[in-house]
């Protein structure tokens, strides 16, 4: 599989996907209530995989501090991973 090609993973109710960090490709997961409540808490008809498509920067790099913080394959992101990230000054 290709960094590129998430996909939703009925059986688990996430979105399974790549991202690259270094030479490796890590595995990584998120579940689809967890896209809802971040980002389309007001909608009932949100599609987990357009919605990872559309907030795919944030969840690569939430992916890479957990990696960074020590976290091994495959990284199951939570809700407090994709909360929004205080800006540098």
């Amino acid at each position: 599989m290709q960094p590129d090609e998430a996909f939703f993973h009925q059986p688990s109710g996430s979105i399974r996907f790549w991202v690259v960090i270094g030479d490796a490709q890590v595995g990584a997961t998120v579940g689809m209530q967890t896209l809802h409540y971040r980002y389309q808490p007001q909608r009932s008809d949100d599609d987990a995989l357009e919605t990872y498509r559309a907030h795919i920067d944030e969840i690569h790099a939430a992916v890479r501090r957990r990696v960074a913080g020590g976290s091994i394959e495959p990284v199951m992101l939570r809700e407090p991973d994709l909360a929004p990230q205080p800006r540098a000054r």
